[in-house]
């Protein structure tokens, strides 16, 4: 979890500057879509007021689709988990404690859809699983992507593309990763034990076979470590999730992104809001995410954090995820 200090510094005027939109633009590359309406977009607020946070109304449809019998942590209200681990997903506003972000306005919309009121309870990552099986919040919305091993204990309603960014340093060699053979000899920096550390080995040993250098993995300890290094040249590519390693770029405006991947690999693996398993909560959360959709506030709440690129054409219910290993 960030520190203060750090919140502070990250948050030490209260909205982006315009010339980071249009860095912001660059960093997502072709994958914005439409970098011009980035740019015309109301400029990033981490404020805790929020005055530009997208509501929706009550969806009847996902409301009656509740479960009779669910009994919700607290009555009335939609207690949700997440963690705010970095912007523009989720983190602290400028008041160090109230939680921002792109998962926090999926949140509200859903609430909203629910009828509910919205209660965020901030955990650490690692702990959304022990905490969401004993009862202690109704869902989590945290950057969780649906896994196959994943599904066989909880139920997920997709609400975002998970897509990995490939980032590399603005005056690299590298113009484009897009499939295993383009990272054959190259040193990348990625995180252990995750979804992507598991992308890049199964490309190694793609690469291995077909007679390909081998890539070397570099792991370190936080974020500034690995932006650090890709910067100094000890290492030739970044891969993590793409939206917080975009928002880097924007920020810092020293590297740009070469490519994604998605978490699913080769297959497609979304991200999803995470409830118990057979709560009967997740075709609810489906019908409202997708009602959400056609209004276009779901549009309009992932343009507000520069996440048209990762938006959905439609929430699916349990569909298919990382395959176990």
């Amino acid at each position: 979890m960030p520190t203060t200090m750090n919140l502070l510094r990250l948050h030490r005027t209260q909205r982006l500057s315009r010339r980071l939109l249009l860095a912001l633009a660059a960093a997502l590359g072709p994958l914005a879509g439409a970098p011009d309406a980035l740019a015309a977009a109301p400029v990033f607020d981490f404020s805790p007021q929020q005055p530009g946070r997208v509501r929706a109304d009550k969806n009847p449809e996902a409301i009656a689709a509740l479960p009779k019998d669910f009994r919700f942590v607290k009555d009335g209200v939609l207690t949700v988990a997440i963690a705010p681990s970095a912007p523009p997903i989720s983190t602290y506003a400028t008041d160090t404690r109230t939680v921002v972000g792109s998962d926090a306005d999926h949140a509200q919309l859903i609430a909203d859809a629910l009828g509910l009121k919205l209660d965020l309870q901030p955990i650490a990552w690692a702990d959304w699983p022990l905490g969401l099986t004993s009862g202690k919040y109704d869902a989590v919305i945290s950057n969780v992507g649906v896994t196959e091993q994943r599904k066989e204990k909880f139920d997920f309603s997709t609400y975002r593309l998970g897509l990995h960014g490939f980032f590399v340093r603005n005056d690299s060699t590298i113009q484009a990763i897009q499939s295993p053979k383009d990272v054959a000899g190259l040193k990348i920096i990625t995180s252990s034990g995750t979804i992507q550390e598991r992308i890049l080995l199964e490309w190694n040993k793609q690469n291995l076979a077909a007679g390909l250098k081998p890539l070397e993995l570099l792991y370190y300890d936080d974020e500034s470590a690995r932006n650090l290094a890709l910067i100094a040249g000890r290492a030739d590519v970044h891969l993590n999730p793409h939206p917080m390693l975009a928002y880097h770029a924007a920020k810092e405006g020293k590297t740009r992104l070469v490519g994604t991947v998605n978490a699913g690999w080769p297959l497609k693996a979304d991200v999803a809001i995470t409830t118990r398993k057979g709560s009967g909560l997740a075709n609810a959360l489906t019908i409202a995410t997708n009602g959400l959709i056609k209004s276009g506030k779901y549009g309009a709440a992932l343009a507000r954090w520069g996440l048209q690129s990762e938006a959905l054409t439609k929430s699916e219910t349990n569909p298919p995820g990382l395959p176990k290993l």
